[in-house]
């Protein structure tokens, strides 16, 4: 039997989903669960551990030559801990280590979900055949990974093009990561919502849709509080972006995420912001794209990083010497 499989696990605020994966980005025997964010640091991981279990008791298992991870961080993927923003029982939690447990001496490889989400529309999606790109998730979050020289780009720890952490706004409110004003605290789905409710505006009907889906729906018929939601948090998105661009000379950047469903009421906005942003000459003219992987762009991307950098297939600990 040919080990042409890898598994892929994704880990978010709000779900925990599992695959294998082939070498065309092909999804096999998907798995999911609810992510328990607000328990115990051992729940969480139980949590995971039925996802990785379910994949090891499937008929395929034998092919699988390694499993990539990508989790919502920051993380540190040279000691496999991660401590993730929006799953507070997780500080510096040895994930790798526990997730061994389950899968032995099986080659693992830890990289952030916006490294991931990079990853994977670099090799299938809208990243495919760009040399220098950011890929971002907008959704509870906002995260990103960086394509540089048409590799990914994680960086030393796993935490480059975090992007949601960018500080925007130095006056602006205090973000649970600790700094002020970041990217995230403006441009995701959980602020859209909070700050067009905070605004005045209430959905359509009484038992509407109050998060950022509701908001992007009235934004489509003109409700004015939508619209500058919306406006805001493109305004937020295109300043990170217009500062990474400065910093790596990218030539387009790839949105995803259940905010960027949302299409013209997000991404008009967001490209006439960023040409207000982006004015030097290396950075003018950048594309911005929808994503192409939807929701399994998490998991894509963690399978990816296993195809594309085989020499990562190592086991904890390895991967320093």
């Amino acid at each position: 039997m040919t080990t042409d499989l890898v598994a892929a696990v994704d880990i978010g605020g709000t779900k925990i989903a599992g695959a294998l994966v082939t070498g065309e980005g092909e999804l096999l025997h998907r798995v999911q669960r609810p992510t328990p964010a607000k328990e115990s640091a051992s729940d969480v991981l139980r949590a995971v551990t039925e996802v990785v279990t379910s994949l090891v008791r499937t008929r395929d298992w034998s092919r699988v030559r390694a499993l990539g991870i990508g989790s919502a961080g920051p993380l540190d993927a040279r000691l496999g801990t991660v401590s993730p923003v929006n799953i507070p029982g997780w500080r510096e939690f040895p994930l790798v280590e526990g997730v061994r447990k389950t899968v032995g001496e099986l080659p693992v490889s830890l990289v952030g979900d916006g490294a991931a989400i990079a990853a994977g529309e670099h090799w299938i999606g809208a990243a495919r055949g760009r040399s220098n790109a950011l890929c971002m998730v907008v959704s509870t979050g906002v995260g990103g990974g960086l394509i540089v020289g048409d590799r990914l780009y994680p960086g030393p720890t796993g935490n480059a093009a975090h992007i949601g952490h960018i500080s925007v706004d130095f006056n602006g409110d205090r973000c649970p990561c600790g700094g002020r004003g970041c990217v995230e605290r403006i441009a995701s789905g959980t602020n859209i919502a909070r700050y067009a409710l905070a605004a005045g505006w209430r959905p359509a009907e009484p038992a509407g849709d109050a998060t950022a889906a509701g908001v992007a729906v009235s934004a489509a018929a003109g409700d004015p509080i939508a619209l500058e939601a919306f406006d805001r948090s493109a305004r937020a998105l295109a300043a990170g972006i217009a500062a990474t661009a400065t910093l790596v000379e990218l030539e387009t950047v790839v949105v995803g995420g259940g905010v960027s469903q949302s299409g013209a009421v997000l991404f008009d906005p967001l490209r006439r912001a960023l040409g207000e942003y982006a004015t030097l000459p290396y950075v003018r003219g950048i594309d911005v794209l929808p994503a192409q992987l939807g929701t399994d762009a998490g998991l894509v991307g963690a399978a990816a990083v296993c195809w594309t950098a085989p020499d990562t297939f190592l086991p904890q600990g390895e991967a320093g010497n």
